[in-house]
């Protein structure tokens, strides 16, 4: 007993384990990665070609855009949260691992804000430049798009484990991520409106980041039990 309990990592271990597996194999597929960023820079650059070059119509519509882009771009990717240990069978070794489930579909949920959410996060202010933002407002837009691509992974994290091994299972994850997702974007285009007019802003900061907090603390439970269901 003593000796098994000594073999098996500790929890901080499993789940450091976990986040750096994820993180190797997403750099042998780079295209997983680079997907969603260039859908979310397409989508930025080809909006000011269609809406015309007056500052005053980029600098209004832009925040919203933005934030349309990063959910999207964020969606594209969740699909492929669970599907690649679906199918190699690593998803069951998982269940019956002697870590907490909770724990290491949280560092699975990490491995993918790092790898999906954190770059549109880096690239916001080169697409927030082509809609002429004040320069005062995209550090707004990066915090806000911190905390609401944190909040759209764990809440996407729930979706995936929902849906993975179905047929067709992305159109079932966007309905079912979309509804959760709509206070985020509000908040957090709403927000960064009012950074570029110069109102006063710290509220929408303050709900995304209870949402992001109260995601992070739910969301690996739902998790957990959708793997479980989804594997019966």
């Amino acid at each position: 007993m003593n000796s098994a309990a000594e073999q098996t990592p500790g929890l901080l271990a499993g789940l450091t384990a976990t986040v750096r597996r994820d993180l190797l194999l997403a750099w042998k597929r780079p295209g997983d990665v680079l997907n969603p960023l260039f859908f979310f820079a397409m989508v930025c650059t080809l909006f000011p070609l269609a809406v015309g070059p007056s500052v005053e119509q980029l600098q209004f519509s832009g925040p919203g855009i933005l934030w349309v882009a990063a959910l999207l771009a964020m969606l594209l990717s969740l699909n492929s949260l669970f599907l690649a240990d679906f199918e190699d069978g690593s998803l069951e070794q998982l269940l019956v691992s002697p870590q907490p489930l909770v724990l290491l579909g949280l560092g699975k949920t990490i491995a993918h804000w790092l790898t999906s959410g954190l770059p549109l996060v880096i690239i916001s202010p080169l697409m927030a430049m082509t809609f002429q933002m004040p320069l005062e407002s995209i550090g707004v837009l990066m915090l806000t798009l911190t905390l609401g691509t944190i909040s759209l992974s764990m809440l996407g994290s729930v979706g995936a484990a929902l849906t993975v091994g179905l047929y067709r299972g992305t159109a079932l994850l966007s309905l079912l991520i979309l509804p959760l997702a709509m206070p985020v974007l509000i908040f957090g285009a709403r927000t960064v409106s009012l950074a570029a007019a110069g109102d006063v802003y710290s509220g929408g900061i303050f709900a995304l980041a209870a949402y992001a907090v109260g995601a992070v603390s739910l969301a690996p439970y739902a998790t957990a039990a959708a793997l479980r269901i989804s594997n019966e």
